[in-house]
């Protein structure tokens, strides 16, 4: 009985076939791509900022917008859809579709916000999923302010007086539960060991109404939002959380000068967009975003209201995130912050 063999080459040829085929299929996938990329943008683009219009996060968002649609040739808009410390907004853009046509401005009271609604067993994402890193655009310090009434010079002060005055109804206004001021106003009464009662408001903006109007006694946001007040005194900058003063407010020091190291924290605001968006979109956008900020104008604007333009890699701005999570899950999960 004779046995037939299939010689080497003829039993290798299927698999040579397979293997070109999936080659074929793969180059096809990147030239599709690639090719998405070289067309975008068609339409008009959205940049959704998931707090009211005024605060710093929705101003930077607009500078870069105009900037962004004369570059690409098509129309970029800036959409408020505030509420929930920034988690109605960034919902949104979680769930558009990963085309490129829906961005999200937020900052760093996403990663804590993300944080805190995740241990609660209530967020309605995935910050690490969900969204997709196109870069952290500026850096603005976050400062924590008072009304002038309020007989502290600064955040050590602060304590003391509360400490020794336990009959003070102290308010700290903040731009939602779960937000960055939130978790330092109550990381803040922890360190401290102190009472202050917690305010939620929509947005930087109308906290920054009722500090003025001393219906609330301290707040804090991005330094752009009250440097003006602060530099008029009708705001008293009680502390900056970043690791280094800021140059725009040199007399100030920061939280862990002050004996507050757990409060340090950098502040950002940063685009995103739906975590399945092609690779080859996200480049063109970041190219765009990096473009948009290093004109002359849009640095000066910038500058001008105390933000550092940077214009991150999409990776820098993943690891960002992932730190700042890292830092504050620990504190978040042990004050039962939006639980």
């Amino acid at each position: 009985m004779n046995s037939f063999k299939k010689p080497p080459c003829a039993m290798l040829r299927p698999r040579r076939h397979l293997l070109g085929a999936a080659a074929a299929i793969t180059s096809s996938l990147l030239l599709a791509t690639d090719a998405t990329a070289q067309v975008f943008p068609q339409k008009t683009i959205r940049i959704v900022v998931p707090f009211p219009a005024g605060g710093t996060t929705d101003v930077v968002a607009r500078i870069l917008a105009q900037r962004m649609s004369e570059n690409l040739g098509q129309p970029v808009v800036v959409e408020n859809r505030a509420g929930a410390g920034g988690s109605i907004g960034a919902d949104a853009v979680a769930k558009a579709a990963p085309d490129g046509y829906t961005l999200l401005m937020h900052n760093l009271t996403f990663p804590l916000s993300s944080v805190a609604q995740a241990l609660a067993n209530r967020s309605p994402f995935n910050v690490e999923t969900d969204f997709a890193g196109v870069s952290i655009a500026v850096n603005v310090p976050f400062v924590l302010t008072s009304n002038p009434a309020v007989p502290a010079r600064n955040l050590r002060d602060l304590a003391t007086l509360l400490s020794s005055n336990t009959s003070l109804q102290y308010n700290y206004g903040s731009t939602g539960p779960g937000s960055a001021m939130h978790v330092l106003g109550e990381a803040f009464k922890r360190e401290a060991k102190v009472s202050m009662e917690h305010v939620p408001f929509r947005g930087a903006a109308p906290m920054k109404q009722e500090l003025l109007a001393g219906r609330i006694q301290i707040g804090g946001d991005q330094l752009s939002t009250s440097l003006g007040e602060i530099r008029a005194g009708t705001l008293r900058a009680l502390a900056t959380t970043g690791s280094q003063r800021i140059s725009s407010l040199p007399d100030v020091p920061t939280v862990k000068e002050l004996g507050f190291p757990a409060l340090e924290l950098e502040g950002w605001n940063g685009l995103f967009v739906p975590g399945r968006t092609p690779q080859a979109i996200i480049d063109r956008l970041h190219r765009e975003v990096v473009a948009a900020i290093k004109h002359p104008e849009v640095s000066k604007r910038l500058m001008d209201m105390g933000a550092e333009p940077v214009g991150s890699t999409p990776a820098e701005q993943d690891g960002i995130l992932r730190r700042q999570m890292d830092q504050f899950r620990p504190i978040i999960r042990d004050m039962k912050i939006d639980q």
